[in-house]
């Protein structure tokens, strides 16, 4: 058994004015990478380059980074950072944002190569990333994970490399200009990351107590995610963060593997594809072992397998997926030998229909 997060994390209100200071030393000059709008919206860009400017940091902007960033947006933010001369990357935003710059700071530390080395399992250099999350979903700020879209494939994929950023500057503020849609479904991500990762075969003694925690977190606000205050933004936020450091160590499972179809092809947002299987991988997983779901319940605060489904659906409303993608999704995961090893029971077919 093992703990490893390598981050330096600051979870606290204006934390990235307090330690810009800390952020600002990471280099000489950084790239800012970014969505277009909503790290202007919230506040969130201002306040990095606020920090930097105090500190006589430099800085260029990249602001191009798409919902589910591309192999392709990584490499035009790579041209830019080498012609900036820039030697660390600041992520700003939700989980694209962030999961791009890890692949942009690999990139930039690697500029004699093309974008095939994202998908090699050579060790490679990459400059140090600074993380400053908008949203609560994907725990990326304490990962070492980067997930991209391959349109050549038609899917997402994690790159090869584990990077962990450097710093993690958390301020649940940046939540509060969320639309209600957004909110939920990154928190329904952050929910599939405890829960996956409690019920995986990676789990142990060490790495379950983050799930724990998160699961124990999500109960306590669960019932107020459509109307929050500063209380949920705030625990929502912790939630999360402790989320991506349970996944850090164990991975993710069945229902991360079969969220990607749907979003590449049907256009639904990542973390409500997720709980579009989320129960079903409750349901399946409580046949082979009842006792250790029904601990996963107790912790959320919940009785039953069916009470889980019924607050899932209530919480992402109904989903329409057509039964071809349904039967290709349910054969491709059957190849994915990464999400078929955290899963430790044998997977059918016929299990992974809706």
């Amino acid at each position: 058994m093992n703990i490893y997060i390598p981050t330096l994390i600051y979870s606290e209100k204006d934390c990235v004015k307090k330690y810009g200071r800390i952020m600002s030393k990471t280099g000489r000059k950084a790239l800012i990478v970014t969505g277009k709008n909503s790290s202007r919206v919230n506040g969130s860009l201002d306040d990095v380059i606020s920090a930097l400017e105090a500190n006589e940091g430099q800085y260029v902007i990249f602001d191009k980074v798409e919902e589910n960033p591309s192999t392709e947006t990584v490499m035009e933010a790579r041209k830019l950072g080498l012609q900036e001369k820039v030697d660390y990357v600041i992520g700003v935003g939700g989980g694209s944002p962030i999961d791009a710059a890890k692949a942009i700071a690999l990139m930039l530390g690697n500029p004699q190569c093309d974008e095939s080395i994202l998908y090699e399992n050579t060790m490679r250099r990459y400059l140090p990333v600074v993380a400053v999350p908008t949203t609560a979903g994907t725990g990326t700020e304490v990962t070492p994970y980067s997930i991209l879209t391959i349109h050549a494939n038609r899917t997402k994929k994690s790159i090869s490399h584990r990077i962990y950023p450097v710093l993690a500057l958390v301020d649940y503020k940046y939540l509060k200009t969320q639309s209600e849609s957004v909110l939920i479904n990154t928190a329904t991500d952050a929910l599939a990351h405890l829960v996956e990762s409690y019920l995986n075969t990676k789990a142990n003694d060490l790495n379950k107590m983050y799930s724990e925690k998160g699961l124990q977190l999500f109960g306590e606000i669960k019932d107020r995610l459509k109307n929050p205050d500063d209380e949920v933004y705030m625990k929502l936020s912790n939630m999360a963060m402790i989320a991506g450091m349970a996944i850090a160590h164990t991975g993710t499972s069945l229902p991360h593997g079969l969220s990607y179809m749907l979003t590449y092809e049907l256009g639904i947002p990542h973390g409500k594809a997720c709980g579009v299987y989320l129960g079903k991988y409750m349901e399946m997983y409580g046949k082979n072992d009842s006792k250790v779901v029904e601990k996963v319940l107790n912790m959320l605060g919940m009785v039953s397998v069916e009470e889980f489904n019924g607050y899932i659906k209530g919480l992402i409303g109904d989903v329409e997926v057509p039964e071809e993608i349904v039967k290709a999704n349910a054969t491709g995961l059957l190849s994915n030998e990464e999400k078929i090893k955290n899963y430790p029971f044998a997977v059918k077919v016929e299990e992974l229909t809706l």
